[in-house]
């Protein structure tokens, strides 16, 4: 019997309702999408757009209102939410604007907490962790706290953490939002190398239209729908 072949992550019907008090807000309203594997996606759309809510949905950390939202060809809300977190754990990585790193912990142990939820052993997680650090120009900066490296530093951290369970999908929200131009260079350029040379799918979140670029596919936001799906011929 053939095997039937799933898209990577797709959204049907999607609608994100909030309510506050009697007020209902639709934030995202009946989106569709595609994600196949080995994709470099960027969903870009102004401020108030929904992109955040989106990449809630996308990177599965939310359940819709409405619609379905299937990873790997799994429903996932008939997942339990301990079944959800060990799936998102070993497929998705992400990647904040904020860097999300615990500031009393060294990098290394950043880039190995992760791991522990996935219970790999400590020898194995401590070897990928200094592999990755190394992958990121960080091998010499293993044992420093956030607060002693640089923004673009703190952001290389964040990516090594994101790679550190083998995800299929990284997931990156701003990622250069907090960074000056330089950084932003050397973070994308980290991304790109990831989809070219490690197949990784790549979901970039942005309000910048700079980052297009970098895209197979683009993805316009407006007010909670999809105005747009461009494929990008880059250069």
């Amino acid at each position: 019997m053939k095997k039937t072949k799933y898209p990577l992550i797709e959204l049907k019907e999607v609608w994100k309702t909030y309510y506050i008090g009697k007020v209902s807000l639709d934030v995202l309203k009946g989106v569709d999408l595609v994600i196949n594997k080995g994709e470099f996606v960027v969903i870009v759309g102004p401020s108030g757009s929904g992109k955040s809510t989106m990449m809630n949905q996308v990177g599965v950390l939310d359940v819709p209102t409405s619609g379905t939202i299937n990873l790997n060809g799994v429903d996932i809300s008939t997942l339990t939410e301990s079944d959800l977190a060990q799936l998102r754990g070993k497929t998705i990585g992400f990647v904040f604007q904020q860097f999300n790193l615990i500031p009393t912990l060294t990098a290394l142990e950043n880039v190995t907490l992760p791991t522990i939820f996935q219970n790999v052993p400590e020898l194995e997680r401590l070897g990928k962790a200094k592999e990755l650090l190394q992958m990121v120009d960080l091998g010499d900066r293993m044992n420093h706290k956030p607060n002693e490296l640089s923004g673009g530093q703190q952001q290389r951290v964040a990516i090594a953490r994101a790679l550190v369970n083998d995800p299929e999908i990284i997931l990156a929200d701003e990622p250069t939002g907090n960074l000056d131009s330089k950084s932003g260079q050397q973070v994308m350029d980290f991304l790109a190398n990831l989809h070219t040379k490690e197949g990784k799918t790549i979901i970039l979140v942005t309000h910048d239209l700079e980052l297009v670029r970098y895209a197979q596919k683009v993805v316009y936001l407006k007010d909670g729908e999809v105005v747009k799906i461009k494929k990008n011929h880059r250069g």
